[in-house]
């Protein structure tokens, strides 16, 4: 049986970025000759996950997917399964597994570290230092909680003054407050490391915001330190992962989610816009089931705005509260439903609104 392993990529407007990750699997190719290596993007880079998947499935009889990404979020966990059960559909003969992001590992904390150790002479230096790891944010709370479960494990056991998590977009606290609210410690040293794959816009906007820092407080020593990077612990979890999911060791939990792919008596519900119908139904059905503390009359309009990082930088979460503000003023709060969403695909055009 040939086996092919699709490396799966976020995706960015910024070419230098798409380079840097098509190098990572380049590297990775290199190293498994026994493998049909490819790669395709969620969004913004071709090849599209839905293509690579494709040409993939021609060629090999098993596929497995292994999402790059730090942290299962939205397209790990709504993206990537309905892909899968588009190509599941389409190629019945071949056998699609998916593996869990690379998550919370040892081997990438240790990374983070060694990011954070270049920035000292020596270990006595680490008393008066201050570190800031900058994460992605995300609109998924579960991946927001899981990073700044990396950011505690990397603070356990070493001598740093401050470890702290912040974000760069989405989520909060952000990395311009952090950074003020450790200025007032008033460390003599602040090392941020951004706890990100690759390089792009998100890095740019680091360097501009440390140097804003800096220029403010030129008497704490602020250095911005490389992103994660091509290193060999990236690599080693990158093995892991594949190998746990063949062996159902740790199967994506969303992979087997009954709106994702068939199970049992619900194979009917399958599907992203199965599944959306599935949800407006409930909102039909809510109170004629027995009373409970959350019933509500079926909602009139339901408002899903984007808080993704380009729809958030464009003003959506001040959209948000805003119009949530103007709906319990008037009194429409129990019939108009505002929600934010992860990314709906319009990134560069939002705030993102539908109705």
């Amino acid at each position: 049986m040939s086996t092919g392993l699709l490396i799966v990529g976020h995706g960015s407007r910024d070419p230098s970025a798409n380079v840097e990750f098509e190098s990572v699997v380049a590297t990775y190719r290199a190293t498994h000759p026994d493998l049909h290596v490819v790669h395709g993007y969620v969004e913004l880079a071709s090849p599209s996950l839905a293509t690579a998947l494709r040409e993939l499935a021609h060629r090999v009889d098993s596929v497995v997917v292994l999402p790059l990404f730090l942290f299962a979020a939205g397209h790990v966990k709504n993206d990537i399964p309905l892909a899968l059960s588009q190509a599941r559909e389409n190629f019945p003969t071949v056998r699609f597994t998916v593996t869990n992001a690379l998550g919370v590992h040892p081997n990438l904390i240790d990374l983070a570290f060694l990011r954070a150790r270049t920035a000292l002479e020596d270990a006595a230096e680490a008393a008066n230092t201050a570190v800031v790891v900058v994460g992605r944010g995300a609109s998924d709370p579960d991946a927001n909680g899981d990073f700044c479960k990396v950011v505690r494990l990397l603070a356990e056991g070493r001598e740093f003054e401050w470890v702290m998590p912040c974000f760069i977009g989405i989520a909060r606290p952000r990395l311009e407050e952090t950074v003020e609210l450790i200025a007032r410690a008033r460390p003599k040293r602040i090392v941020v490391i951004p706890y990100l794959l690759f390089g792009g816009r998100l890095i740019a906007k680091n360097r501009e915001q440390v140097d804003s820092f800096q220029a403010r407080y030129p008497w704490i020593k602020t250095e911005l330190m490389p992103h994660m990077g091509s290193h060999e612990h990236l690599f080693s979890v990158m093995d892991e992962r594949p190998s746990q999911a063949m062996e159902r060791a740790r199967p994506l939990p969303c992979d087997t989610c009954q709106y994702r792919v068939p199970v049992s008596a619900v194979t009917k519900q399958v599907g992203g816009l199965t599944a959306l119908l599935w949800s407006l139904r409930h909102g039909f059905t809510h109170t004629q089931a027995m009373p409970h503390v959350h019933a509500h009359r079926p909602l009139s309009k339901h408002v899903l705005i984007c808080g993704n990082a380009d729809c958030a930088d464009a003003g959506s979460i001040t959209l948000i509260a805003t119009l949530r503000r103007l709906l319990k003023a008037t009194g429409h709060e129990k019939e108009i439903r505002v929600t934010k969403t992860s990314c709906m695909g319009r990134c560069g055009e939002g705030p993102t609104v539908a109705v």
